[in-house]
């Protein structure tokens, strides 16, 4: 059993981050004299709001050179951070209204543009019409590029907009502006592949722990086990945010395709031994940076890990995933509620309905929603087979008005080049598996030949390529 996490422990990796940088841009701020604006109270009340819009024109207005933006750009961050969840709010809604585009000067140039009747004249038009579809908050966002932690202060900007729904269109223009921001800036010429190990800082292994989104670490003795002989943790990062992980991939090396993920977080199994691992198998992609959402790692994640260890290790030949299915409950109950007739064979019908009590007759649904329905031999024997069937029906032809795979998990994997190669009943029994798989996992399996190809097959025809006892289930609903 892993040493629990302290009470408090993720709230406390994030408060020092924050403490950190406040600090950093105190003495920023202060570096400069007169630019300090005076203290906004945390709730941005009407009167500060006045004071706050000329704090933030100062930052645009250019005048006293670049220690002098670094500063203002430094206190008016330090403003917003002094600020409760509605001061924030009214912050965000301020730059989002006053610093937005000119929209008659958007009109005036457009005119200008389509009566324009000379090469030069045309430029000229589009070079301005460019400028005024620029809205000056841009600008200001960008000073903050050129602050320590600047960029992770905008990244987490971009994820408080997210979580404030979309709502408001002035804040949803906000937001455009900064994902497109950070979609440059993140573009994946810049990022680079680092290995973790248990020697990295242990501030890092810190975030890993609180970044995990499919295996939740259960304590500093289950991170060891994750990153010890027969393990390899790879991680995207960001030259601006050195410290701080975008994306990282947890891969077992194995003996063969895995389809217990439960074996593969045994704290007590012995290590592996590298010289007859044939296997890389990926059993943890976790996405760690909100604000980052839209902007897509995770393929190139992959294809730059599989080049990582073919050249270390030229022995693996197997590179496959350890997947949840984490729609497939969810699309179970959808079929369930609306009586679809090819559901459930007519014999499943009889044996699921044969698990009822007392003369009753029990449905698939109730019976999944059992406690510990998964120990009990009797059930087991009874749903195995119709969920397993269900399941590549779900995988392989079950679509989403888009067209694309239904399941988001499958979609990632088979726009990456992947194909479904087998289903593992009951491979993941924690209460996460069970509510949202039915504790099935998955092996996506990525053929180094064959990606390309599939790839090709899946973002053009939305072909899923798949294993030939898949396609036979999957055709037998």
């Amino acid at each position: 059993m892993s040493d629990p996490a302290p009470a408090g422990f993720f709230e406390g990796v994030f408060d020092r981050t924050l403490m950190n940088l406040r600090s950093a841009w105190r003495d920023i701020a202060e570096s400069a004299r007169g630019v300090l604006m005076g203290a906004t109270r945390p709730d941005l009340p009407g009167e500060d709001v006045g004071r706050l819009h000329q704090q933030m024109l100062a930052c645009l207005n250019g005048t006293g050179g670049d220690v002098t933006a670094r500063a203002r750009a430094a206190d008016l961050g330090r403003t917003y951070l002094s600020l409760d969840p509605a001061g924030r709010e009214r912050f965000l809604q301020l730059l989002a209204r006053e610093f937005d585009v000119d929209h008659d000067e958007i009109k005036r140039r457009c005119e200008a543009l389509a009566g324009a009747t000379e090469p030069a004249e045309r430029a000229a038009g589009e070079r301005a019409l460019r400028a005024a579809l620029e809205p000056p908050r841009i600008t200001l966002l960008r000073q903050f590029n050129a602050l320590p932690e600047g960029v992770k202060f905008l990244v987490d900007r971009r994820a408080e907009l997210l979580n404030m729904g979309g709502q408001d269109p002035l804040l949803g223009g906000l937001e455009d502006d900064l994902k497109r921001l950070l979609a440059n800036w993140f573009d994946i010429g810049f990022l680079e592949l680092k290995r973790i190990t248990w020697e990295s800082p242990a501030s890092l292994l810190e975030k890993l722990m609180v970044y995990e989104a499919v295996h939740e670490f259960r304590g500093w003795t289950d991170l060891k086990n994750r990153l010890d002989a027969d393990r390899r943790c790879f991680a995207f990062f960001h030259p601006r945010m050195p410290d701080e992980p975008l994306i990282f991939v947890e891969v077992a090396l194995a003996s063969g395709m895995s389809g217990d993920v439960h074996a593969l977080l045994d704290e007590t199994a012995p290590i592996g031994d590298l010289h007859t691992a044939d296997a890389a198998i990926f059993y943890s992609i976790s996405n760690c940076q909100r604000g980052l959402a839209g902007i897509s790692f995770g393929d190139f994640l992959i294809k730059r890990v599989v080049d990582a260890l073919a050249i270390e290790l030229p022995r693996v030949k197997i590179y496959a995933t350890l997947s949840p299915v984490p729609g497939f409950r969810s699309w179970l109950e959808r079929q369930a509620r609306s009586g679809s007739d090819d559901f459930l064979l007519p014999a499943e019908r009889i044996a699921i309905a044969a698990l009822g009590e007392g003369g009753s007759e029990a449905n698939l649904l109730a019976v999944l929603n059992q406690e510990n329905w998964h120990r009990d031999q009797r059930i087991v024997a009874a749903i195995r087979e119709p969920l397993i069937r269900l399941c590549a029906r779900y995988l392989l032809r079950e679509r989403a008005p888009s067209g694309r795979a239904l399941d988001g998990v499958a979609h990632f994997h088979l726009s990456n080049g992947a194909r479904v190669e087998r289903i593992n009943w009951l491979g993941d029994v924690s209460p996460r598996g069970l509510e949202q798989s039915a504790g099935i996992m998955v092996n996506y399996l990525y053929r180094l030949g064959d990606i390309e190809a599939n790839h090709e097959a899946y973002s053009a025809e939305r072909r899923v390529a798949a294993s030939s006892t898949l396609r036979h289930l999957s055709r037998a609903s």
